[in-house]
């Protein structure tokens, strides 16, 4: 089976250049199409339905891409709300939205990833919770043959677009209230996990602040896990006057470790799930609308397969202490 690959290898041009041609993009030179054109004749392609559908301006399928890798309540909290915003935007835009996950495509190479996605006719991606490691889907971004919205990754090219809030200030915030409210004079920090683009950017946030406030700072990696939190707690919260934690599930780990050893230190989360409600503790938190970061994606992708080119897009957070009384309905 002949595939978009070899036929930018018989033309001598990239991938992302063929899918141009094929869907009858503007600012491709004649030279470059005639090359093209002549190794789709040649190779006898047949443009898939992706390019079909691009070319006659209908949007296609979506595919909103999730990592269940984590499986807890928390993190299924915090998938659903993204789902639900996916699906009531598409459902509102008229676009057709499956789902897929990162096991479905585990062990698959970047060429039978592509033809997956064509088998399904999926014109567009949004991608949650990728890193840095998840080398694929970098491929996949950079092959340009989808267009693709990526939550929580900055990475932007003509056909990409990236969306999530500003996770450097956002850290730094809710640490700086937390240490200013309680005259903190040394911190605690579980960060995420490695190779994590949101755990490099809260990383700055903490660390910035530490310096500016001339603050003792030791970091410990959490790996977004509330009982690896419990340990690290357990093994570093005498010698520290607050931990901060890179995430809610961590806080309430943190926290439950400090009920157990009978000690007070403040500590503040990220994320503002429904589950700090249920801590028992008042924390502070960064609360973000996943539904709405969802919801946004969508009409971003909406935009890219109507012809817009990729950007970066920066939301709205706020800090919160999330109470019982707020979260029951």
């Amino acid at each position: 089976m002949v595939s978009i690959k070899d036929v930018a290898k018989q033309a001598g041009v990239a991938i992302s250049t063929v899918s141009k041609v094929l869907n009858n993009y503007p600012n491709v030179s004649e030279e470059t199409k005639k090359k093209v054109n002549q190794a789709v004749e040649e190779l006898n392609f047949v443009p898939n339905s992706v390019a079909a559908a691009l070319s006659s301006k209908q949007s296609g399928r979506v595919a909103l891409l999730l990592n269940l890798s984590n499986v807890t309540q928390a993190v299924d909290e915090i998938n659903m709300q993204y789902m639900a915003g996916t699906i009531g935007q598409a459902v509102d835009m008229n676009l057709d939205v499956i789902t897929v996950f990162y096991s479905m495509l585990k062990n698959k190479s970047i060429e039978e990833v592509i033809r997956y996605l064509q088998s399904q006719s999926i014109t567009g991606l949004i991608i949650f919770g990728m890193s840095k490691e998840d080398k694929v889907l970098h491929k996949l971004i950079e092959a340009q043959i989808f267009k693709i919205v990526a939550v929580d990754a900055p990475i932007v090219n003509e056909s990409t677009s990236s969306i999530w809030i500003d996770q450097e200030k956002a850290q730094y915030d809710v640490a700086k209230k937390t240490v200013m409210e309680n005259k903190s004079k040394s911190i605690l920090y579980l960060a995420g996990k490695k190779n994590g683009y949101v755990t490099d950017e809260r990383l700055k946030g903490i660390r910035r602040l530490a310096q500016e406030q001339n603050l003792p700072l030791l970091i410990r990696n959490g790996e977004f896990s509330e009982l690896q939190a419990r340990n690290l707690t357990f093994r570093y919260a005498r010698n520290k006057d607050v931990v901060v934690c890179a995430s809610d599930l961590m806080a309430i780990g943190a926290m439950k470790a400090l009920t157990e050893m009978d000690i007070f230190r403040p500590v503040c989360g990220f994320d503002g799930i429904t589950l700090m409600g249920y801590a028992g503790k008042q924390m502070n938190t960064v609360r973000q609308n996943f539904k709405e970061i969802a919801s946004d994606a969508v009409k971003e992708l909406k935009r890219l397969l109507e012809g817009g080119e990729g950007r970066q897009i920066v939301l709205d957070y706020e800090l919160a202490r999330l109470k019982y009384m707020d979260i029951i309905c």
